[in-house]
């Protein structure tokens, strides 16, 4: 990929696995459950439809999402709802790990993921 010599000079590979491993010690460290999930589909599939969420490589014949990314940003799903795609993404990571942390993802609504709000964890 050709961004020119300067852009070219600054771009680095992030070492993914490093970063995992450091984020697993310090939740190991501070008494966080550290889970690492698989997230293939999430992006496609629409979380307002409840879209099945397959795994990588056992996506099933002719699975199609009901939904689909209109713009950077943007998700539409099959009723014509649009949500934010990084919300919709998010919450259908969360729908695949919900079983394994007992969420109950009913707060979950169009609502948030039309206009998403900032938390600062820190302060709670």
């Amino acid at each position: 990929m050709n961004l020119g010599t300067k852009t070219n000079q600054k771009f680095v590979q992030i070492p993914t696995a490093k970063l995992k491993e450091r984020i697993s010690q310090l939740c190991e460290q501070y008494g966080i459950r550290f889970i690492e999930t698989e997230e293939s589909y999430t992006s496609r599939a629409s979380f307002l439809d409840l879209d099945e969420l397959p795994t990588f490589g056992e996506k099933p014949e002719g699975w199609k999402e009901s939904g689909r990314r209109v713009k950077r940003g943007l998700y539409r799903s099959k009723d014509g709802f649009k949500i934010n795609a990084d919300c919709n993404g998010a919450a259908n990571i969360l729908r695949k790990v919900a079983a394994k942390l007992s969420l109950n993802l009913d707060g979950v609504s169009r609502g948030a993921l039309i206009a998403p709000l900032k938390v600062r964890l820190w302060t709670i």
